[in-house]
């Protein structure tokens, strides 16, 4: 049990990836209060664990029952999120915002990306999906699934953390500096998204 559940909590890490999330959402978040982001971390989570507990339970046959497949999800994943890695690189939120400020006497609200992209791809993501559903099916019994399912609630409390932590860390390196590493951020989510469709183009074509 203890080896299932070191394999299933390093599997986790490495496909949801809490320190890579967690810079990533402080760029979607920047400008965002303490309390707003806090708020938002806390969201994201706890969807991305509604969705990923609900494909550990019942993901194959729902699958099934829609005629979806996996690389349909990978697909999917990754056209959302290099859209949103070209926001990120090109500051067209920053731009949104400016006219949303021109509209709105007051303050306008800082966009809320709990739901989508943080949850959902980049949390509860087709990687991550795919991971859950598979230890799932293959460690069967009540007890070895609890283990996995365990695993990954140790992840999204990990995940968690990070997220909280990211928006201190970036505050502190300064807005020149955020502004950059938002960028290069972008960068590499593009290409995680490219990955993603690459994987999904693969996996229907084998």
């Amino acid at each position: 049990m203890i080896e299932l559940y070191i394999s299933s909590l390093i599997t986790f890490f490495v496909v949801i990836d809490p320190p890579g999330c967690a810079p990533i959402f402080a760029g979607l978040t920047s400008g965002a209060s303490v309390a707003h982001r806090r708020a938002m971390a806390l969201r994201a989570v706890l969807v991305s664990a509604a969705i990923l507990f609900v494909f550990a339970l019942f993901g194959e046959a729902l699958l099934k029952g829609l005629g979806i497949s996996l690389a349909s999800f990978r697909i999917a994943g990754g056209i959302m999120l290099f859209l949103i890695a070209l926001e990120m690189v090109f500051e067209k939120r920053t731009e949104r915002r400016e006219d949303r400020a021109a509209k709105v006497a007051a303050t306008p609200e800082v966009e809320d990306v709990s739901i989508f992209p943080m949850a959902m791809p980049m949390i509860a993501g087709p990687g991550s999906i795919a991971s859950v559903m598979l230890l799932m099916s293959r460690n069967e019994g009540i007890e070895r699934s609890l283990v996995v399912l365990g695993a990954l609630a140790t992840i999204l409390l990990l995940t968690l953390v990070a997220l909280l932590a990211a928006g201190p860390i970036m505050r502190v390196l300064g807005a020149k500096i955020e502004a950059v590493i938002t960028r290069l951020l972008g960068v590499l989510l593009a290409a995680l998204a490219v990955q993603f469709v690459i994987d999904g183009v693969k996996i229907s074509l084998g």
